[in-house]
C-alpha cells in the first residue's frame, strides 16, 4: 500500500505537493470514485488510478551509476550543445542525474526516474557521504587537511569536510582523498583556493556505501536492489 499523491510523484504525474494539490482540486479517482483527501493509500497493482480521466500507469523506476568523463556536463539541456550525461544514456529511460558534478570534474554519479530516491541522496539532511580523490598542484600537508576538517571561509561561506586523508605527496603534486557529506558549489576546488593550492584532478569515487570501482569512463551500470536498499535505507 501506498498514500496516493505519493504514488502521483511516483508516475511522473508531479511532485508530492503539486499531486496534493491535484487531488484537492478533485482531479483524481481511485476505482471510478472521486478523491479529495490527503493520505488516501492505494495498492498500486490492484487498484485503477485516473488524473483528469487518464488511466495513471506505475512508472517503472531505472538506477544507474554513471563514471562521468571530464568535460561533459550534469544538466538536461545546453544551448551551446556540449556533451551532455544523458547523452551516455538510454533515451527512452528519460534519467535525469542526481546531484551533479561539474564540468571539469569526473567520476561516480548517480542518474534515475525516482524523485524520491534522487532528494534522497542529494539533500544535506541526509548526510549521504561522498568520497573524492583530489589531485593537486604542490605540496598538501596534515595541518591543511586538518583545517578543511575544521572548516574554512571563502567568499563568507564555511566549507568543510567530514574526513580527509593525505594519499601521497611530493614537493610538485598531491594526492588527497576528501569526504563531504553536503555538496555546495565547487566546494573543494574552493577550499583548496583559500590555501593557494590548484586542483588539477577532481574524480568522485564514492557514495555512500556505493564505489566507482573498474567501471569504465563514459560507460553506466544498473545499480543492484542491495546499493538501492542501502541507499534508500540512508538517514
Amino acid at each position: 500500500m501506498v498514500r496516493l499523491q505519493k504514488f502521483l510523484a511516483q508516475a511522473g504525474i508531479a511532485s508530492r505537493r503539486a499531486s496534493e494539490t491535484i487531488i484537492r482540486e478533485g482531479r483524481v479517482e481511485v476505482n471510478g470514485q472521486r478523491i479529495t483527501r490527503q493520505g488516501v493509500q492505494i495498492n498500486p497493482k490492484a487498484d485503477v488510478v485516473t488524473v483528469d480521466g487518464r488511466h495513471i500507469q506505475p512508472l517503472r523506476h531505472h538506477y544507474v551509476a554513471v563514471h562521468k568523463p571530464r568535460g561533459v556536463l550534469c544538466t538536461r539541456k545546453d544551448e551551446r550543445k556540449r556533451a551532455l550525461l544523458g547523452d551516455l544514456l538510454p533515451a527512452d529511460w528519460d534519467l535525469k542525474p542526481v546531484g551533479r558534478l561539474d564540468r571539469d570534474s569526473e567520476g561516480l554519479i548517480f542518474a534515475t526516474n525516482d524523485g524520491e530516491f534522487a532528494l534522497r541522496i542529494t539533500h544535506p539532511r541526509y548526510e549521504l557521504p561522498k568520497v573524492y580523490r583530489v589531485e593537486v598542484e604542490g605540496k598538501v600537508t596534515h595541518r591543511t587537511l586538518k583545517l578543511f576538517t575544521q572548516g574554512v571561509v571563502h567568499r563568507g561561506e564555511t566549507l568543510r569536510a567530514t574526513e580527509a586523508k593525505l594519499i601521497s605527496a611530493n614537493g610538485t603534486r598531491s594526492l588527497v582523498d576528501l569526504e563531504l557529506t553536503e555538496g555546495k558549489n565547487r566546494e573543494i576546488r574552493r577550499m583548496f583556493e583559500t590555501r593557494d593550492l590548484k586542483v588539477t584532478r577532481l574524480v568522485r569515487v564514492q557514495i555512500g556505501t556505493v564505489k566507482l570501482g573498474e567501471l569504465p569512463t563514459g560507460k553506466w551500470r544498473t545499480l543492484t536492489k542491495t546499493e538501492i536498499r542501502t541507499l534508500q535505507r540512508t538517514q
